[in-house]
């Protein structure tokens, strides 16, 4: 089905209420796997970061990550969830080259935390309430690289390559509860609910939750029912949605092409899909007629744990500032209205602004060029603020530069693009595009006395005590000068030849 064939987005709502479900993935930052004591770093050789345990070799024996389990409490506690007492591990048979044992050690039906919420801000200000199932461990799968084919994917592919230095990474699974209620709006809701989770996930120092570097994934579950009717619909389950954008095209289009299916008499199938980033699209991947019987069992190698109360109570107490503490501390500080606060969140703003004040730049000037400049950019993109080319400190620097008084805000957003374009750090675009402010009066002096000379009317006024004219002259010298005069001190130059200094 292609996207021209879809019902409207209006059209599907009024017929039908959308039911979501969303189960977020999250590599753990530990330095260690799961149960063995392989490196998890990002970027090494294929297959150089294996051991027997992460390989399932016959023999091998896992030990549990203790960070890892403490990572998982946190998460939890963070998340208003019950820690249980007492839980184990269990084994999820199924084969696929990218798990070398078989099996994934995970948990089950008893999972380490449990029955909780986390509240998420829309767009408007307005508060929804996302409700917890579970947050369970688990063990990350190697990476299949399919070779040969158009699409990268495994049909049309003429053969495959494994990478296990994935498997075994420590892995937190989030499930929500159904998530009901949202309407029209469930698209939003899931897109906030993953962005505020992200931010939980970093304030806790447990991640750097980088849905780009694959460390957190979600999977988009939906369904419809008619309006007014409590029974759920058949859903279908989009894989390994990886931006907040992505997370919030997939719900939308799946709104639609079930819908579409729905009201031409013809029935969903329950089903994985994969997500399309080029047009938001979906297609099918694997069906699902029945649920998977994946023969769980306790995993015999590996004892139970049992989180000591006092040891939970202490991590709670030590908890850091969440993320929705940290906002209205940040709002207060900056001293934003909370319309202005809300645009700052909306723009996905808070944490570029946050790091460009902490390299060394005011409050206001950081957030004017993150939601001014590189907001735009952002949008005409569509990428996110955070994806943009540019770092905090290099934001900052280019502030400095503006108070230093060598470069004025027309120079400062030619320095900005340069940066967004790869042409290095914003000191050595000055020094190679030469945009540097000139403040030096003799090199203005000629630029002012042509403008005087090419606009005798205007210095006339201004000579006769009319100051307010100036402002034409400075434009023309800023003109001349390709916008890099120092505005101020033309001004003082013009009134200085023309002798109405101090008027």
């Amino acid at each position: 089905m292609s996207v021209m064939n879809l019902v409207s987005y209006e059209d599907a709502l009024a017929s039908y209420d959308p039911v979501m479900g969303l189960e977020v993935h999250v590599e753990l930052g530990t330095k260690t796997k799961m149960f063995c004591g392989c490196s998890t770093e990002l970027g090494a050789e294929p297959n150089s970061q294996v051991c027997p345990t992460c390989l399932g070799l016959p023999g091998s024996l896992p030990v549990v990550n203790s960070v890892g389990v403490e990572s998982a409490v946190k998460i939890g506690l963070a998340l208003n969830c019950e820690i249980a007492e007492w839980c184990r591990f269990a084994r999820k048979n199924y084969f696929y080259p990218d798990m070398p044992k078989n099996f994934q050690t995970s948990q089950y039906d008893e999972p380490i935390a449990f029955n909780g919420y986390l509240d998420v801000q829309l767009e408007d200000g307005s508060t929804f309430r996302v409700e917890i199932e579970r947050a369970h461990m688990e063990e990350d799968t190697g990476k299949s690289s399919h070779v040969g084919g158009a699409t990268g994917r495994i049909h049309g592919a003429t053969h495959s390559l494994l990478d296990y230095n994935r498997a075994g990474i420590p892995l937190i699974e989030i499930v929500t509860k159904p998530i009901v209620g949202a309407g029209e709006r469930a698209p939003e809701v899931a897109r906030a609910y993953v962005a505020e989770l992200r931010e939980l996930i970093k304030a806790l120092g447990v991640s750097e939750a980088r849905m780009d570097k694959g460390q957190m994934r979600c999977d988009v579950n939906l369904s419809l029912r008619p309006n007014g009717t409590e029974t759920f619909g058949t859903r279908s389950e989009t894989k390994n949605v990886n931006s907040l954008r992505s997370v919030e095209r997939a719900a939308r289009f799946e709104i639609q092409r079930h819908a579409t299916v729905l009201i031409d008499g013809g029935t969903i199938v329950q089903e994985t899909r994969h997500f399309h980033e080029e047009d938001g699209s979906t297609t099918s991947g694997r069906i699902k007629d029945n649920a998977e019987d994946y023969r769980y069992f306790p995993e015999p190698d590996l004892v139970p744990i049992a989180p000591a109360r006092e040891w939970v109570e202490e991590l709670r107490a030590a908890l850091p500032e969440l993320p929705r503490v940290r906002r209205a501390r940040l709002q207060s500080e900056w001293g934003l209205s909370d319309k202005d606060m809300q645009a700052v969140l909306n723009a996905g703003a808070v944490e570029p602004i946050q790091e460009t004040i902490a390299a060394g730049a005011p409050a206001d000037q950081a957030r004017k060029w993150w939601m001014g400049e590189l907001a735009r950019r952002a949008n005409e993109t569509g990428t996110e603020l955070s994806e943009q080319p540019i770092t905090p400190a290099q934001v900052a620097r280019v502030t400095a530069l503006v108070a230093e008084g060598k470069l004025n805000d027309k120079l400062a957003r030619q320095v900005i693009e340069a940066v967004l374009a790869g042409e290095g750090e914003p000191d050595e675009v000055v020094e190679k595009r030469g945009l540097a402010v000139v403040s030096d009066d003799s090199a203005l002096g000629a630029a002012v006395d042509q403008a005087i000379a090419e606009n005798e009317a205007i210095a006339a006024k201004i000579r006769d005590g009319k100051v307010a004219a100036v402002g034409a002259l400075v434009g023309a010298v800023m003109k001349a000068t390709r916008g890099q005069a120092d505005a101020a001190r033309v001004k003082d130059l013009i009134l200085e030849r023309l002798g109405a200094a101090g008027q």
